[in-house]
């Protein structure tokens, strides 16, 4: 299987009943039932897009009919396929990511594999300097040095968010979860500048002061406002083979995904069930202290 990212735009989704019914029917009860007990609307759209995401990879590319796929969560939280396919399990690793406006999916045969992309935009209270001084403690001095050296504010706070998604891309990668000290992993980002829609693998990681040459960083700028990191490495034993982190000459762009592409290959798992629908309507769409951040 070739490596795959794909984004999908929930921000702008504005589902009919049709279509809202139909996504709720093609995720696995405890799924929905997850879902359903969102306060606000976009954080539902986010976390259906990405199960969508997963069940569409997994139907696509290792061709078991949407219906059978059987997704659980490992201890802690990520998603893993429980299928075994041709009496093994996979020999891929997926990972997904929704925040701000898009959720993000990365897949990879033979290696580890975290995603995360990051919003640009303002601390919900307080100010720039203010926030930088709560998380101080999740950067090291070099990192704190390069955000800061930014020409102004928003530039320092977009600078804060790319090396926020590096890191929490490498940490979904070993799946660690909460407590993991972010200290041990320092960022040397290149370049400073990112064109949109260009892929970047330039930037390295430091692990204890130590350069990790068996991690593959990829950097993107989905628009003027989103950074997606995704974590390649190090090899995973799958059998008797032990394979090394992807060249960076075979990987993808992103491709920006519709509903309609999203289910493509979908196949229901449950009977429609209107009251799916009444209760998105009777959500707020978010926060009404979120607004767009101007630049």
């Amino acid at each position: 299987m070739d490596g795959v990212r794909w984004a999908f735009s929930y921000s702008t989704w504005a589902p009919c009943r049709e279509a809202w019914l139909l996504a709720m029917r093609l995720i696995q009860p405890e799924e929905k039932e997850r879902i359903e007990q969102f306060v606000f609307g976009r954080d539902a759209k986010a976390a259906l897009a990405g199960r969508l995401l997963i069940r569409k990879l997994i139907a696509e590319k290792l061709k078991i009919p949407w219906n059978e796929i059987r997704l659980q969560r490992t201890s802690k939280g990520k998603p893993v396929l429980a299928n075994n396919v041709n009496g093994s399990h996979s020999p891929f690793s997926f990972n997904v990511s929704h925040q701000g406006d898009y959720a993000v999916l990365a897949a990879e045969p033979d290696c580890q594999v975290g995603i995360d992309v990051m919003k640009t935009a303002l601390p919900g209270s307080g100010s720039i300097p203010h926030f930088f001084h709560i998380m101080r403690r999740q950067f090291t001095e070099e990192e704190w040095k390069v955000i800061t050296s930014m020409n102004n504010e928003w530039l320092q706070l977009d600078m804060f968010h790319r090396h926020w998604a590096l890191k929490e891309s490498f940490i979904k990668a070993i799946g660690v979860g909460i407590g993991f000290d972010l200290q041990r992993i320092e960022f040397h980002v290149s370049p400073l500048q990112m064109e949109v829609a260009k892929t970047y693998n330039e930037t390295v990681m430091l692990l204890d002061g130590e350069q990790e040459n068996e991690w593959i960083f990829e950097e993107t700028r989905l628009d003027d406002g989103h950074h997606v990191a995704v974590a390649l490495g190090k090899a995973r034993d799958f059998g008797n083979k032990r394979a090394e982190a992807p060249s960076y000459a075979t990987r993808p762009a992103f491709t920006k995904l519709t509903f309609d592409d999203l289910v493509a290959s979908a196949i229901p798992l449950m009977p429609e069930d209107p009251s799916c629908w009444d209760t998105f309507c009777s959500r707020q769409e978010l926060p009404a202290r979120q607004s767009s951040n101007p630049r």
